[in-house]
């Protein structure tokens, strides 16, 4: 079976001053466009009850360029202003479908600063790429090959917090392609102590990666909290701290890549716990060591994986109690504190907390599976209750 993935490949450059101030200036016009064209949308419902969609923002765009007020959006490449409104647009579908809040406008200090160009807008060849008003080609550091005789159709350029310019190269890639089916299933219980238990019985140590940095981020953060707003110290010491996040950022995420590569290349089925993080960061005493542990970013970096080499992967509902059922004999236990890391059940069997927990999804996960549940069991089906629900969950107003 032939299947066309896009993928993307991200590689450093480094501007030269020129192209720096350029990128910067169309950063800001893209913020720009957007949150005017945010603003324009927002007020046309509210005062008269009506939707305005991208070819009418386009049209406004095209009004601006023409004001005096808004002459120097004419400076910059018109293609990542088209597409920040195509975005806008997307952020919309999405509100409108009730996948996602309303869109929000772009902050000049948090918001991230991108800039999408389109194959209109740049050119490539031969290792070259030459963004639209720019007369040379940026100096890229290529880590590693792209597929053999393709081109890239999006190029996103962007920069991050610590200042580290970076190109993202969107194409297609075919030499991912469907792994040979195996009979391997493997239940994964995602932990602190533990980063990751297998059914298997490994465990993966749980680097902690923030602690490791934990010391000179509190020096660098205290250095930074001392500065006078506004000055240039500050803005030095605001890029140490940034510099020192993305570090712990960097070497979170290689191993996270490296973990669910290995668990998708061994495994057919993966089984894993539908975790609601968003509310577990919650508990103040938890909420740095569940951040660090990134569960979203590893369900996610072996979902689309999943999909990539024909995988599948089953996310358990959350009121499932794992840790508190015997995956000897069925017995379901009272209470299981956390400190609880070995218990022994009335049937006699001593379990190791995790372990177990692990072998109850594996179980409870080929049931899904039988049951017809998909990914995302809460949100796959049509009352929003899985295959393996235990309790009824508290439903939103």
């Amino acid at each position: 079976m032939t299947t066309h993935v896009k993928r993307a490949y991200r590689y450093r450059f480094y501007p030269t001053d020129a192209q720096a101030a350029e990128l910067s200036r169309t950063f800001g016009c893209v913020r720009k466009v957007y949150n005017m064209a945010l603003a324009a949308r927002t007020q046309a419902w509210v005062t008269r009850q009506e939707r305005v969609n991208y070819h009418q923002t386009s049209a406004m765009l095209t009004a601006w360029k023409k004001t005096e007020e808004l002459a120097y959006l004419n400076e910059v490449s018109s293609v990542p202003l088209q597409q920040a409104l195509r975005h806008l647009q997307t952020a919309f579908t999405h509100f409108f479908g009730k996948r996602a809040k309303y869109p929000r406008f772009k902050s000049r200090k948090k918001s991230r600063k991108s800039a999408e160009y389109t194959t209109s807008a740049f050119r490539f060849r031969d290792k070259a790429l030459t963004l639209a008003k720019m007369t040379e080609p940026l100096a890229v550091v290529w880590s590693r090959p792209l597929p053999e005789g393709m081109s890239p159709s999006t190029v996103t350029v962007s920069q991050d917090a610590a200042g580290r310019w970076f190109v993202s190269l969107l194409c297609d890639d075919p030499g991912i392609k469907p792994l040979s089916a195996n009979a391997n299933a493997v239940g994964i219980d995602a932990g602190l102590e533990h980063l990751l238990t297998l059914s298997t019985g490994e465990k993966i140590t749980n680097p902690r990666h923030e602690r490791r940095d934990r010391a000179a981020l509190a020096k660098a953060q205290r250095r930074l909290a001392k500065k006078e707003k506004g000055s240039s110290n500050r803005a030095r010491a605001r890029l140490k701290v940034a510099k020192i996040h993305a570090r712990i950022a960097d070497r979170r995420r290689d191993t996270l890549h490296k973990i669910t590569t290995r668990l998708v290349r061994e495994n057919q089925t993966i089984v894993i716990e539908d975790l609601t993080v968003r509310n577990m960061v919650k508990n103040h005493r938890l909420a740095r060591a569940i951040s660090d542990a990134a569960w979203s970013e590893f369900r996610s970096m072996l979902e689309y994986k999943a999909q990539w080499y024909g995988r599948e992967v089953i996310a358990v509902d959350r009121w499932f109690p794992s840790s508190k059922l015997c995956s000897a004999c069925g017995t379901l236990q009272e209470a299981m504190p956390l400190n609880v890391r070995t218990w022994t059940c009335d049937c006699g069997t001593t379990h190791d907390r995790d372990v177990n927990a692990a072998h109850n999804l594996l179980a409870a996960g080929l049931a899904v599976t039988v049951c017809g549940a998909g990914v995302r069991p809460q949100r796959s089906t049509p009352d929003r209750q899985s295959a393996t629900k235990q309790k009824p969950s508290r439903r939103e107003p």
